[in-house]
């Protein structure tokens, strides 16, 4: 069996890997986009753990013991699989990974873990994100927000963004391509204030669009309680979430 997710490391990281992580197979494989790949996990070690929206997994990469995180779209307990999206952009261990996975490769993973805390979330929900959270607004369309939540993404490239989501159910999600100087987000920014009044806000992907984003709201009197936020990446930096 292929492993292109297990790293190639001593007796003692492998002891760690398989004591902090357990192991699935790639049960499936669809390339959705040149950047998107929609990944399913399956195995007993996925079956019966309690996943909540908004939580997170890592799966381990490359050497030593990097992971790299995703936001499950799905979970079924009983049959012991879990549905991903990934946006492999560059060529850092993580869009390697997902670029060169096939079908019944092995991967080891950890969690699921407290990422994204949904919980007081009423709706209606109004999601903003960019390609980094697909997985989590397609992780909403199975939840009880899921008739009350508008969607909102900053993207590179529209024409190759919005077939994928229109492939996980979100076709009527508004995409914004992103401009030099992030000049867009004051568009964004005006569509977000004209639903302030009575919307909670999930922020999440770029940090910097969150905390401006964040800004004007606040400045627009939404309570913090109105607001959950979690920044998936930043430019430069590895290892946000």
């Amino acid at each position: 069996m292929h492993e292109p997710s297990k790293p190639q490391q001593g007796p003692v990281a492998r002891m760690l890997l398989q004591w902090l992580m357990r192991p699935a197979s790639i049960a499936a494989v669809e390339t959705l986009s040149p950047h998107f790949r929609s990944i399913v996990l399956e195995g007993d070690a996925l079956k019966g753990l309690a996943w909540t929206m908004g939580q997170k997994i890592q799966i381990a990469m490359g050497s030593g013991l990097s992971a790299r995180t995703y936001t499950p779209m799905s979970w079924d307990t009983e049959k012991g699989r879990t549905k991903l999206l990934a946006f492999a952009h560059g060529d850092g261990p993580g869009s390697r990974w997902a670029s060169g996975l096939r079908e019944g490769d092995l991967c080891w993973f950890f969690g699921p873990r407290r990422s994204l805390d949904l919980s007081a979330a009423k709706a209606p929900i109004i999601l903003f994100g960019d390609e980094t959270s697909f997985g989590i607004a397609s992780a909403f369309r199975g939840s009880r927000l899921a008739d009350d939540t508008t969607y909102m993404f900053e993207v590179s490239d529209a024409a190759e963004t919005n077939p994928v989501l229109a492939a996980i159910g979100l076709g009527r999600a508004t995409s914004i391509v992103r401009s030099a100087e992030d000049a867009h987000l004051a568009a964004v920014e005006a569509e977000l204030l004209r639903l302030a009044a009575s919307a909670h806000f999930v922020l999440t992907g770029k940090a910097s669009s969150i905390q401006r984003i964040g800004r004007a709201l606040r400045a627009a009197n939404v309570a913090r309680s109105r607001m959950s936020a979690k920044a998936y990446w930043a430019p430069g930096k590895t290892g946000l979430d």
